[in-house]
């Protein structure tokens, strides 16, 4: 499974409730030319009440490509865009509606709506446009580019006199080079800011060195603190694209076999996202584990409590569940001790919202409600939505497999790409969001570098902490003493 989620990361059930309800996008608009019956069928399409529901591949590209008198509603563009790559690679996609285009082109010449050859080739051009900025990674394949070349040199060609089309070509392609450009350049400077490597810890030592910073020695407010990891995820999360998350689709689907499985540095984003919450969990168990002095780690587990709920009321979820998945990791899960001096109230309320019951009801009750509050926001604090990458992830892989790819007649199930894609737009809306927290440098270095222990020395810090109580915590001590004598 793509992405595959670590023992302790929040598991979603496979209950998913139906989603395909009428809150799915892709009504038709009026006024756009849309072909077809309210009920019924247009060629090979199908619509219920207005909305295309199915149809075959090639009737569904036939509906992507504009006449003179219609032009696809946006959210068709995009959605079929989005999950065309399932079926098709898209220069393979740009190939067919070049033909189309040039079928229809040959139609206009030949008949007696030649007048309006210009306006049919503004709207391939618009068309293209729009392509290019939703999905500009598409065209870093050499084929796809060598196709727009093709495609909009037939189209300037009945724009010999004022070369507005032209213009508009030549404007389209600049935007989309430097789109390339600066997501290829963002691409090589996170493939060098790596996930900092697992510290193997000061293991078997009394105590830390006197001068090794914790984060309370770099930020004692949790709201900062907060503000902070919302930086970052958003940061994070802004470099994930729409096709990233179409991969958790093609890349799964095994039946379709000649599907788009794409380039796998496409992937990256995604997994270096999902990394970054594993990071934070175990940064969160480091710094509590480090700690000497009992009293210490008190004030360590209450001020990450408080962090998460700084983050839960600024629609951090993602961090929010980090913070809660470290603090229930076995090495600090254990230190009874410790927890017996914690304040577990506000933390109770915490694990409440991420009750893994009733496939995470609480969390999407809250996240429900986060999302209204940005759509009625008038500040950017209030449009902040971050939810649980790892729980949207599943939300579309179990939507995929629930849902067949193709009805019995052969056509592709366009209502299930209307959910996949309604849910991957309101994601990317939420990525958008400018952070509006002032960014503190010498904090995010911390959460960003700071030494981070693996599972093995977690484990040895928390029985130095606290001594193993029973047979099984013994054993394992003992094996992990032996481990290191031997390595010595």
């Amino acid at each position: 499974m793509f992405l595959e989620p670590q023992e302790t990361m929040p598991q979603t059930s496979i209950v998913f409730s139906s989603v395909l309800g009428s809150s799915c996008s892709g009504q038709v608009q009026p006024g756009m030319g849309e072909r077809g019956s309210v009920a019924g069928s247009s060629g090979d399409l199908i619509f219920q009440e207005g909305r295309l529901i199915s149809g075959s591949l090639e009737a569904l590209m036939e509906h992507l490509v504009p006449t003179v008198d219609y032009y696809p509603d946006r959210t068709y563009i995009f959605t079929f865009l989005l999950s065309s790559r399932v079926f098709i690679p898209p220069h393979d996609l740009l190939a067919r509606v070049g033909q189309i285009c040039l079928e229809r082109r040959q139609q206009l010449e030949t008949g007696s709506e030649k007048a309006k050859l210009k306006s049919f080739s503004a709207k391939i051009v618009q068309l293209l446009k729009e392509w290019t900025e939703a999905f500009p990674y598409d065209f870093q394949d050499e084929k796809a580019m060598a196709e727009l070349k093709v495609i909009t040199h037939r189209v300037t060609q009945c724009d010999e006199e004022n070369g507005t089309v032209k213009k508009a070509i030549a404007q389209m392609t600049q935007s989309l080079l430097l789109s390339l450009a600066a997501r290829n350049q963002l691409q090589e400077l996170r493939e060098k800011l790596r996930s900092p490597a697992m510290d193997k810890g000061s293991v078997l030592k009394a105590k830390p060195p006197a001068t090794q910073k914790d984060i309370l020695g770099v930020c004692c407010d949790p709201l900062v603190l907060a503000q902070q990891l919302t930086h970052i995820e958003l940061e994070r999360v802004s470099s994930i694209h729409p096709e990233d998350l179409m991969q958790i689709v093609s890349h799964m689907d095994s039946r379709d076999k000649h599907r788009c499985r794409g380039d796998l540095t496409k992937t990256y984003s995604l997994e270096a996202y999902d990394n970054w919450f594993n990071c934070l969990s175990m940064l969160v168990a480091t710094e509590v584990c480090r700690v000497v002095k009992k009293k210490h780690r008190t004030r360590m587990l209450e001020f990450f409590i408080d962090v998460a709920r700084e983050c839960f009321n600024i629609g951090n979820f993602n961090s929010m569940m980090a913070i809660i998945s470290g603090m229930n990791l076995s090495p600090v899960a254990r230190l009874k001790k410790t927890w017996s001096k914690v304040k577990t109230a506000k933390f109770d309320v915490l694990e409440h919202h991420m009750d893994p019951s009733s496939n995470f009801c609480n969390y999407r009750t809250a996240l429900q409600g986060a999302t209204q509050r940005s759509q009625m926001a008038n500040s950017s604090r209030e449009k902040i939505v971050i939810p649980v990458f790892n729980l949207f992830v599943k939300d579309i892989y179990f939507l995929h497999k629930i849902h067949t790819n193709h009805l019995p007649n052969g056509h592709v199930n366009f209502k299930k790409f209307w959910e996949i894609s309604r849910q991957i737009h309101e994601f990317m809306t939420w990525t958008q969001v400018e952070c509006p927290f002032e960014k503190e440098k010498k904090i995010q270095n911390y959460l960003l570098t700071a030494p981070i222990y693996s599972e093995e020395a977690l484990f040895i810090a928390s029985f130095e902490s606290e001594g193993p109580e029973n047979h099984m915590e013994k054993d394992s001590w003992k094996t992990l003493r032996t481990t290191l004598l031997n390595r010595a």
